[in-house]
């Protein structure tokens, strides 16, 4: 984003920065973007916001929602949606568009202004309806009271044609010879146009007379301006009911500010009620300016407002990546000061520009221990750093003291990561949830333990570092005002070595545990042994609920037996107990059936039930055969 100054005013340049074509696929747009810095750090308030070659006029719909330009070529307008940020729809045209106008709030009733004479309306769905003028027209105004388009061009007449009739009316006659520009005032309907000659007409459209004329071109020279022709009137626009901004084609009037784009401009558009503008010019890419003195940002890209303010409040001074800014004083330092005058300095307020190679290159022929006294000045900041870590870590929590020196240093390996990937995360000993583990002696940590020493098989090698650590940090809160010197740093094959060290000092520390770990297993197992020698043995006794019989205790060991033999071997073993029973079907494979084995009092049940079913079928008998021998003796 570029940002440019003229009379304390800021403009913001939203549109800098290299375009992609549309041509090129999706896929070959994210290798440049990757690639290419400038087209990764542009601001694209709007997808695709361009034209094929040149855009001519652009306007922006009453609800603020769509933007619409139109261009060549070919002839076409499109229409992008500010929802979206993104292109809506695109409608090529037969020819030109000199300027166009949008009637109702949003795209669905557009009116075009052709520079072959042609006026063309359009609905939502596209083309309605075409129509003709006499002279070519330059612009147009539309009367919402009447329905009236009022059109002036190449002629002394301004056209009328009613939308609701469908016809055209009576023309107004001017006394200019051409009219460039007119509007209509959106209070009180007054219509203007500006004249070839520099002055501006008033008319009122109830009566259809001329009400006023202003002759802007004589007020506008005076006698320390300087013109090379007749100051015609340009634009015209309405703000308010009183207030009206009139612009000349030699530019006299009072500067704002100004904003001088690469390509010429063809058209300009303020978004309403807001500070941005946009502009058509001879060129593919569409302009977008910010202007925040203006006003704010749109609704639909209110970041900018921000974005602003943070510019504002961080200003950055213009470097120049492939130069360096030297004074005179410099230039003698290095021995440079021939070169003034030379194509190789330019001068800069109150010194020069130098390329940046040819200055590195001679810094180091003048101070070739540049890079040794740099070097010494990065070890010294890193120790400055570390001391500065060191005196923050005096006050440890009195609970779990190694626990939190073990968090530090973790935290300041994670530094450095955290850093790139710009995250903050949380700290344990900082967060109030696990403020209790190092104020309550309830949750101090066993290292004794065989779950710990199992864990962290390297607590005794690591643990013996950090007691040395909190020792010196005792040390450091005992003797606050004195000051310890340390070595700056130690070679690398020191540091090679120790990393060695460590490696083999992990091995042997690991074997050292397993070995306490079995030694102490082997202890407890003789004091369990020598305790069951001590006890001697009670005689227990059990108690069987009732209708169950007592079965030794031989019966669950061959339960065990059987769970250890093969499947094949316990359907033999059931099949001669005669809980199994296996039999060949009729289609060729084998039927099993399993009967489940009961317990002494079902059994007793089975046979009671027998018993009591076999009496009750011997009285049935004997009652049918009393009934058989009473129908035998009856009379006939």
């Amino acid at each position: 984003m570029q940002v440019t100054r003229l009379n304390e005013v800021k403009i913001y340049s939203l549109s800098t920065g290299p375009s992609l074509p549309e041509w090129i696929s999706s896929k070959k747009k994210r290798a440049v973007q990757k690639k290419n810095v400038d087209v990764r750090r542009r601001i694209e308030l709007i997808q695709d916001f361009n034209m094929p070659t040149v855009s001519t006029t652009i306007k922006v719909s009453r609800d603020g929602q769509y933007i619409m330009a139109t261009g060549t070529y070919k002839p076409r307008i499109r229409c992008f949606d500010t929802y979206q940020l993104s292109l809506k729809f695109e409608r090529c045209l037969d020819s030109e568009v000199v300027t166009f106008d949008i009637l109702s709030d949003d795209y669905s009733k557009i009116v075009f202004l052709h520079c072959d004479r042609y006026i063309e309306f359009h609905s939502q769905h596209g083309y309605y309806y075409k129509t003709r003028i006499p002279k070519f027209g330059r612009d147009f105004s539309y009367h919402y009271p009447s329905c009236d388009l009022y059109f002036v061009g190449a002629s002394s007449e301004v056209y009328r044609l009613n939308l609701e009739q469908g016809r055209y009316l009576n023309s107004l006659q001017t006394d200019a010879s051409e009219n460039n520009v007119c509007d209509i005032n959106p209070i009180h309907c007054l219509f203007a146009t500006g004249t070839a000659e520099g002055k501006v007409e008033c008319w009122d459209p109830r009566t259809r007379n001329r009400v006023g004329v202003l002759d802007c071109a004589l007020s506008s020279v005076t006698a320390d301006t300087e013109i090379d022709g007749l100051p015609s009137i340009s634009a015209l626009k309405f703000n308010g009911a009183l207030n009206m901004a009139v612009g000349t084609s030699t530019g006299q009037g009072k500067i704002f500010t100004s904003m001088e784009p690469e390509h010429a401009i063809n058209d300009v558009c303020l978004y309403p009620n807001s500070g941005m503008l946009l502009m058509a010019n001879e060129d593919p890419k569409m302009n977008i300016y910010y202007i925040p003195v203006l006003g704010p940002a749109p609704r639909w890209c209110s970041f900018l407002d921000s974005l602003t303010e943070e510019l504002e409040e961080n200003p950055e001074s213009t470097v120049y990546d492939d130069y360096k800014f030297v004074t005179r004083k410099d230039l003698e330092n290095l021995g440079l000061a021939h070169l003034i005058g030379s194509p190789l300095l330019r001068a800069y307020m109150h010194g020069f520009f130098m390329d940046i190679k040819l200055y590195h290159k001679v810094k180091m022929m003048v101070n070739p221990f540049a890079y040794e006294e740099y070097r010494k000045e990065k070890i010294r900041q890193k120790i400055e750093e570390t001391r500065a870590q060191r005196v923050q870590l005096k006050k440890l929590p009195k609970v779990n003291k190694e626990l939190a020196l073990k968090l530090i240093e973790e935290e300041e390996e994670q530094q450095p990561a955290r850093k790139k990937k710009r995250k903050n995360l949380p700290n344990i000993l900082t967060d109030d949830r696990f403020k209790v583990m190092f104020e309550n002696p309830d949750f101090q940590v066993d290292e004794k333990s065989e779950e710990f020493r199992l864990l962290n098989p390297l607590v005794s090698k690591i643990s013996e570092k950090r007691k040395k650590k909190l020792k010196i940090l005792e040390q450091q809160a005992a003797q606050e005002q004195e000051k310890e010197e340390e070595p700056e740093g130690k070679p690398s094959d020191a540091e090679s070595s120790e990393t060695s060290d460590d490696e083999k000092g992990w091995v042997e520390e690991v074997r050292k545990q397993r070995k306490l770990i079995r030694q102490e297993e082997k202890v407890k197992r003789q004091e369990r042994f020598k305790e069951d020698q001590q006890t001697t043995l009670k005689p227990q006794f059990f108690e069987i609920k009732t209708g169950e019989e007592f079965r030794s205790f031989k019966d669950s060991v061959k339960k065990q037996k059987l769970t250890k033999k093969t499947l094949g071997d316990r359907l033999k073993l059931q099949e001669k107990l005669g809980t199994l029973s296996v039999s060949d079907t009729t289609v060729g494979s084998k039927q099993m059936s399993f009967k489940l084995k009961q317990s002494e009092q079902q059994k007793k049940q089975q046979e009671a039930e027998k018993q009591h079913h076999q009496e009750r079928k011997n009285i049935r008998r004997s009652a049918s055969h009393l009934k058989s021998k009473r129908g035998r003796r009856r009379p006939f």
